[in-house]
């Protein structure tokens, strides 16, 4: 079984994950827990716990951004023992940034090596082909109207303090609320309208502000606020910096209600400015637009179709409306947060009767809903208008053209959401339609930054490994977008800020901590290649064998309860064999997951439940002594070394071994001999098996034959057992060096502590000497006594815990060597005697 959830999710039921033995936990995006040191990140710390004892990998495309502390974090996951402390790592590493020693530098790399590989998109594009990005362009000007509500909001948000909005979440609603101003003159209406209902509700009760109201009570068109919630509460809990410094209202009753009541008049007067508002030029631009990558589509061949991107279902709707007054009735498919519109809802119905009795419902109505959605979008409509929320974790693949409405700051978010398309499988280059506000300075000025020195919108990749990962954060990045926004009022001020915000992006691109991720992480040489071309070569070649294993044990088992068509490796189940059951298994067409599928057939896979319980059925059954006569001459191939059987018979056992030591390990041994007494190794067995054969009949196996075929399978599983204990022996050497330098890096953290006690009270007692200032003279003496104690106390302690630290490497290292004791158990499966014609 294989679970996929959320972080939040994960963190939600971390007791519960807690208590699973996980096979393997995989761990996407792993770099938002490469923070789990710090303090305040509750996320990371308990995802941590909760998998600690887990087999993990973690992907991420930014390991190492702008500290090595990121990666102390990173690897702690993985292996809490490969460094020492916190401490002694920034000590010995991270403190020196860039500037490492070679010695360090090799020494960290070697430790790294261990368990990180960096590999870079353009560095596997022989096997993944990426198509190419296309940016466009959209201009729009505002009407005079829509300009007077822009500034006049924005300069409402601009103030240190307001009793529509809460302090301690007054940033990120700020935020919000400006990205919905930009995005639609209806969705900013109905925002106001939810904010003078508050303020008329504190006119009423007279009640300070709820500090601890959530964005979704400000926003509820808003799609991506418990992302933008969850995001912001990670960042500030790692910079506790403010975007404005907040004033302190007035508390006195009578000031606080003509405040308020004044507060609601103004806001009542944008919202009334707002509705008259009957067009946005915007919206009007999207038409021509459209039109434009339509045309675009034509030229490159790809089908016409428009994923459409808004942060608000309020413009959502008027995207909707106004596309559908414009001769795209029919054509268009909402997808968000709740799809409860009643287009959506019948488009599920329908879908629900198509699909009756098929393996693509899951019964989960927000999964199937998303499904019904994406395949009329795919089979049927025209356009699709997604919030971020609707469309996360799909794939557009079929879909070339994507359109940002509203464009997101976060960089990631705008990778994220082209993504959406431009991936694996898309067979044309993507189109991306930008609109770029010509009555905005600071519009204008993200637009350059995100297109021309992130380089989101152009190229093969988009924005590089490389430069997308030196942002040190997406959200931070917004942060500081924000920031200007809300601080800057005249152009020239827009400009300035924005100049220097672009130039110390230029200083980060070009930092030596890129070249320093480089040396660290990315060892991709010819030879590695040259493996990735194999290895890529010999899954194919598993895949195909085990699809092919099977299809045909799948034959053996139903026999006549189904009809099998090998071409399409597809069959039509009738009925299921008497003694078989399993919940999930249904009669209709199957066909292999991996072959041609249509929605109408039932996957078939290896975890699907009528295979789990056919192969169970295969392992449990009791495999008596027989003849099997192998037909070489009906195969459609040559196996050479199977040619060479042809005419002879012989004897076959396959005997199971099983080892618990380290790891749980199977494997499988097989012992053979002709009746010529010429004996069959492992791949000629195995290749006998390749080929048809027909049982004759039961037969008993003579003493001198079992000898022989007892005496091979324990000479294999003897030179198996030797590897694996020489593999173990390996792994515990690498094991005690790991623990050796884990506790070496404690031990000269204690020591380098004492150190600094030494440095301080040389400095403490040099400056008593050179102050003239009695009493000052007597303090600093005082302060050097007390850390003198303090050093003195240390030294006590210094043995006690390095004795302590030799105890823990110790139990560890006891722990694997218990685990080193093999229990082996060899269990015969089947013995045979075999001919081949």
């Amino acid at each position: 079984m294989i679970i996929i959830c959320s972080y939040n999710f994960a963190r939600s039921k971390i007791a519960d994950i807690q208590n699973v033995i996980w096979d393997l936990v995989v761990i996407d995006e792993a770099h938002r827990l490469r923070n789990v040191y710090k303090k305040n990140n509750k996320i990371a710390k308990a995802i941590f716990d909760g998998i600690a004892n887990s087999p993990k990998i973690m992907l991420t495309a930014t390991p190492l951004q702008n500290s090595l502390m990121e990666l102390y974090g990173l690897v702690s996951f993985i292996d809490p023992h490969l460094f020492g402390s916190m401490e002694s790592f920034r000590d010995q590493f991270a403190s020196k940034g860039a500037n490492l020693f070679d010695s360090d530098f090799n020494s960290l790399k070697r430790r790294l090596s261990t368990l990180c590989q960096r590999t870079l998109r353009r560095q596997v594009r022989e096997y993944v082909p990426y198509t190419n990005r296309i940016s466009l362009t959209q201009d729009f000007t505002p009407t005079d109207d829509e300009i007077k509500l822009y500034e006049s909001v924005s300069a409402y948000l601009q103030r240190p303090d307001s009793f529509a909005l809460p302090k301690n979440q007054r940033g990120l609603i700020t935020l919000v609320l400006r990205k919905i101003l930009a995005s639609s003159s209806f969705a900013i209406s109905d925002t106001l309208g939810g904010l003078i209902s508050r303020l008329e509700n504190k006119q009423k009760a007279l009640l300070l502000t709820n500090e601890n109201d959530c964005l979704e009570n400000y926003v509820p068109d808003y799609e991506s606020s418990k992302e933008d919630q969850d995001e912001w509460a990670e960042s500030d809990s790692e910079n506790d910096d403010n975007v404005t410094d907040e004033k302190t209202l007035p508390l006195d009753g009578e000031i606080q209600l003509r405040a308020i009541r004044a507060e609601t008049q103004e806001l009542l007067t944008y919202k009334a400015l707002a509705q008259s508002i009957i067009t946005n030029a915007k919206g009007e631009a999207l038409l021509t637009a459209l039109n434009k990558g339509f045309d675009k589509l034509k030229e490159l061949h790809a089908p016409e179709k428009a994923l459409i991107f808004t942060e608000s279902r309020r413009t959502q709707r008027y995207l909707h409306d106004l596309l559908k007054d414009k001769g795209y009735d029919g054509q268009i498919i909402l997808l968000n947060g709740t799809n409860s519109e009643t287009s959506s809802q019948t488009i599920y119905k329908q879908w629900l009767l198509l699909h009756k009795g098929q393996d693509c419902i899951t019964g989960r109505k927000s999964a199937d809903i998303r499904s019904a959605l994406i395949e009329e979008f795919k089979e049927r409509a025209l356009i699709m208008i997604a919030t971020e929320s609707g469309a996360e974790g799909l794939n557009f693949q079929f879909c070339s053209l994507v359109v940002n409405y509203d464009l997101p700051w976060n960089p990631q978010r705008i990778e994220q959401r082209i993504g959406r398309c431009h991936r694996y499988g898309q067979r044309f280059d993507v189109v991306v339609i930008n609109f770029i506000n010509r009555r905005n300075a600071a519009d204008q000025r993200v637009f350059e930054l995100l297109s021309e020195k992130l380089k989101i919108f152009d190229g093969i990749f988009g924005s590089s490994d490389e430069v997308l990962g030196l942002l040190e954060s997406g959200v931070d990045f917004e942060k500081r977008i924000h920031v200007i926004y809300q601080t800057c009022r005249s152009s020239t001020e827009i400009n300035n800020a924005f100049d220097s915000l672009k130039s110390e992006l230029e200083d980060t691109i070009n930092a030596r901590m890129a070249d320093t991720r480089s040396k660290l992480l990315e060892h991709f040489d010819e030879d590695v290649q040259r493996r990735l071309r194999i290895c890529k070569q010999e899954a194919v070649e598993w895949r195909s064998l085990f699809e092919e294993w099977l299809w045909r044990l799948t034959q053996a088992e139903l026999g006549d309860y189904a009809e099998f068509n090998s071409t399409d490796y597809a069959f039509n189940l009738k009925h299921l064999p008497d003694g078989i059951y399993a919940p999930g298994i249904l009669q209709g067409t199957y066909r292999l997951i991996t072959h041609p599928n249509g929605t109408e057939d039932h996957h078939y896979r290896l975890n699907h439940p009528l295979a789990e319980t056919l192969i169970s059925a295969a392992q449990n059954r009791e495999l008596s002594p027989c003849e099997i006569i192998f037909d070489y001459s009906g195969h459609s191939s040559r196996i050479s070394i199977v040619e060479k059987l042809r005419n002879k018979t012989g004897w076959l056992r396959l005997t199971k071994l099983s080892i618990a030591a380290l790891e749980q390990e199977e494997k499988l041994i097989f012992s053979g001999i002709s009746d010529d007494s010429v004996s069959l190794d492992n791949e000629i067995c195995s290749k006998l098996f390749s080929i048809k054969g027909h049982i004759q009949n039961e037969i008993s196996v003579p003493e001198n034959i079992s000898t022989i075929l007892t005496f091979s399978a324990e000479k294999q599983k003897n030179n198996i057992i030797h590897g694996i204990t020489e593999r173990n022996r390996s792994y515990f050497e690498s094991e005690m060096e790991k623990m050796e330098t884990w506790a070496d890096d404690l031990k000269e953290q204690l020591e380098s502590q004492l150190k600094e006690l030494d440095r301080e009270i040389r400095t403490m007692k040099k400056e008593a000497r050179k102050t003239s200032i009695l009493d000052e003279k007597v303090s600093l003496h005082k302060k050097a006594k007390e850390l003198e104690r303090k050093r003195t106390e240390k030294r006590k302690n210094l043995f006690e815990a390095q004795d302590e630290i030799d105890k823990k490497k110790e139990i560890f290292l006891e722990n694997i060597e218990s685990r080193l004791n093999q229990n082996v158990n060899l269990t015969e499966v089947f013995t045979i005697r075999w001919g081949v014609i």
